[in-house]
């Protein structure tokens, strides 16, 4: 029995053959996405979610953004998960602009396509086995205003994972235009170091994570000082603890770069944290 998806608020057959050569999306990465998590039927973190989509779209100046908040989220994820009589899944709501033209297009209207994948897991696990990584320098990420947004653009993402299998890695980390840490290729980055929590602030070019809200917030609530700030790499080799964080997994801890290895109880601690909201 095919999943549905829900193709510009009709739910059709995954399968179904929706997009034609002339759409945007598909010719030239003009649009943006949201990776969501469902747990017990309900979307997690829906008002940050919206936040930042509503914010993208406005940079991006795709049309019909107010009407892309937290209750229109809520509602098409729950409506979707029903439908295919799901519980806890991993979502991503593609936003396209549906219009004509060649780089310069004949309107901004919005379309989108919400998918949906079932998951078993009603909670955040934190991986079994820490995360493999090396840095990634062949193609350093831009610092601007789209650097923040998950545009339809990614392939800077792509060729750092094909990288990362080509190396038999776990994940690697991303370095922006002067060299600093950016984020990893598909996460945020917090560093643990002398009892202070790091991550790359978001004028150094990395995605502005839910996530990684979600965890400043959490960690500053349980007191830990949080530090957003530029990272040169070279404190991977003196850090005490590194984790990922994305909406869809929560925390991912790291084990090894290079040499260096990590430990993994703060990364623990927030994660039991996480899963109490």
């Amino acid at each position: 029995m095919p999943l549905y998806i829900n193709f510009n608020g009709e739910i059709v057959p995954a399968d179904t053959k929706l997009l034609t050569t002339g759409n945007r999306g598909f010719r030239y990465g003009d649009g943006l996405f949201e990776s969501m998590r469902l747990m017990k039927g309900k979307l997690k973190f829906a008002d940050l979610h919206a936040d930042r989509l509503q914010r993208g779209m406005k940079a991006l100046k795709i049309d019909g953004y107010s009407q892309t908040d937290a209750w229109f989220l809520k509602n098409k994820a729950e409506e979707l998960a029903t439908r295919n009589k799901v519980k806890h899944a991993r979502l991503r709501l593609t936003v396209y602009r549906d219009a004509e033209g060649l780089y310069t297009p004949s309107q901004n209207k919005m379309g989108y396509c919400l998918e949906l994948q079932p998951l078993d897991e009603p909670r955040y696990f934190l991986n079994e086995k820490g995360l493999i990584m090396d840095v990634y320098t062949d193609l350093p990420k831009p610092s601007n205003y789209l650097s923040n947004i998950k545009t339809c653009n990614s392939l800077i993402y792509i060729m750092a994972g094909i990288y990362k299998e080509q190396n038999r890695l776990d994940d690697v980390f991303l370095l922006n235009q002067n060299g600093y840490l950016c984020e990893a290729s598909s996460s945020n980055i917090f560093i643990w170091y002398n009892n202070h929590l790091y991550t790359p602030a978001l004028s150094e070019g990395c995605v502005e994570g839910v996530m990684r809200q979600v965890i400043i917030n959490v960690a500053k609530a349980n007191k830990i000082e949080v530090t957003e700030a530029q990272i040169n790499p070279e404190i991977l080799y003196e850090a005490d603890e590194v984790f990922l964080t994305n909406a869809t997994r929560g925390i991912q801890s790291v084990m090894g770069f290079g040499v260096k290895r990590y430990f993994n109880r703060l990364s623990k601690g927030l994660m039991d944290e996480l899963n109490k909201l």
